[in-house]
């Protein structure tokens, strides 16, 4: 089951992208950067470092947005 994701760079949203987990997401995403295998650096399920920038995944609550 995919899941979607707010792809974070530093503090910045860079992204919202779907999943099956957050390490995949990420590296899903800098793939479409031009980011290769051998440049990535896990720092953990739900973060990855390239070229010195730090990247996280967060999941996107479905429920968020509705006020009342």
């Amino acid at each position: 089951m995919l899941k979607n994701y707010e792809i974070h760079a530093g503090r910045r949203i860079v992204s919202i992208r779907s999943g099956a987990n957050a390490q995949q997401t990420l590296i899903d995403y800098l793939r479409s950067l031009g980011c290769r295998n051998d440049e990535i650096v896990r720092l953990g399920v739900d973060a990855i470092a390239w070229r010195g920038a730090r990247y996280s995944a967060v999941p996107v609550n479905a429920d968020s947005g509705s006020g009342t």
